[in-house]
């Protein structure tokens, strides 16, 4: 059975998107992460990338802490313990380019052509990529 993984909207420690990246390294290692996921997994170029180099750590690394067990909040203050933590301001940096990529911005003609893959291009609240996440994972109809 293939799931998909949490919210790019749902939040831990102040963070968004980070226990979507948890939920996918652990669906992948069950073997019930969707195919279409792998391409981007822990990908420098994609958001799990940019989450880890935001917090100052190695993917791999990750990954195996991850593995080793643990909630969301422990592994983020794994997190914040070797790489960085973020101050409130960064934060609020992090979960605005989170909540808004796609909309106005570099990553809006990939939103488009998304839009257009799924015969939504008139959807007016469709407007980033998280909303057009939520709703090919069935969370916004």
């Amino acid at each position: 059975m293939n799931r998909c993984p949490k919210s790019p909207k749902e939040m831990v420690g102040g963070m968004m998107y980070f226990p979507r990246m948890l939920d996918k390294i652990r669906l992948h290692a069950q073997g019930e992460l969707g195919t279409d996921y792998h391409q981007n997994l822990g990908k420098a170029h994609a958001a799990d990338g940019a989450c880890c180099a935001f917090l100052g750590v190695d993917y791999a690394a990750l990954t195996r802490r991850v593995l080793e067990g643990g909630t969301d909040e422990e592994i983020l203050e794994w997190c914040w313990q070797s790489g960085r933590r973020p101050r409130e301001f960064d934060l609020m940096l992090w979960n605005s380019f989170g909540s808004k990529l796609g909309w106005r911005d570099f990553a809006a003609p990939t939103l488009e052509r998304a839009k257009k893959k799924h015969g939504i291009e008139h959807r007016t609240d469709i407007v980033t990529i998280p909303d057009l996440i939520d709703f090919d994972e069935g969370r916004i109809s």
